[in-house]
């Protein structure tokens, strides 16, 4: 895996440099890509306050849809909060030993009208993925665990942090320092690309 991983890279580096481009920081870009995985087991080590802020401002630099920026960042470091989530989320009991969460929410007294305003959901997982990256580059670990659309979760969620109608619960993210055990897997495949026009294989 890990030699499949070093061919990609090279692949892509090479490119890059016989284009003529400034390469300088694709490596170090494609291996965070590629080691990204989902944490759910974490050391007893706390997570600071500046960490998850660099978190959040790492969300808030995602694209969203017309520039709205339909989201809101739900910082969670109390441990009851995280225990009451665990105990009532069946994807998320990882949060019993995380140091932290972020619940990335859609605000949608910022999302767009009309047939644009379910954008608020590709904006706020462009946020999340964003998140995920910067946990990782960070040796920080992190899953995303789903709430919307499943209105159970979304409303169990907004029951416990007291949340405002307009404000929608799309995941939450457990945090903390990555034990080591979990390894990325290659995902990669050719079946799953297509070029120019649908062709059967």
């Amino acid at each position: 895996m890990k030699s499949l991983k070093l061919l990609f890279i090279s692949f892509l580096l090479f490119s890059t440099v016989a284009i003529g481009q400034n390469n300088e920081n694709s490596e170090k870009v494609m291996e965070n890509i590629l080691n990204r995985k989902s944490v759910r087991k974490y050391t007893n080590a706390d997570v600071k306050k500046e960490q998850l802020e660099i978190l959040v401002r790492a969300g808030m630099a995602a694209p969203s849809a017309r520039n709205s920026q339909p989201w809101l960042f739900f910082v969670i470091d109390d441990r009851a909060i995280l225990d009451n989530l665990a105990k009532q989320l069946p994807n998320a009991k990882m949060l019993l030993n995380a140091k932290a969460a972020i619940v990335v929410c859609g605000n949608l007294q910022k999302a767009l009208e009309g047939d644009g305003r379910e954008f608020w959901v590709q904006d706020c997982s462009a946020a999340t993925q964003n998140i995920l990256l910067a946990a990782e580059s960070m040796g920080l670990g992190a899953v995303w665990t789903g709430a919307y659309p499943r209105k159970e979760i979304v409303n169990i969620i907004k029951v416990e942090l007291g949340l405002p109608e307009h404000i929608v619960p799309l995941n939450v993210i457990p945090i903390g320092w990555q034990t080591g055990e979990e390894k990325p897997k290659q995902k990669y495949t050719e079946e799953n690309v297509r070029w120019n026009k649908w062709e059967d294989k």
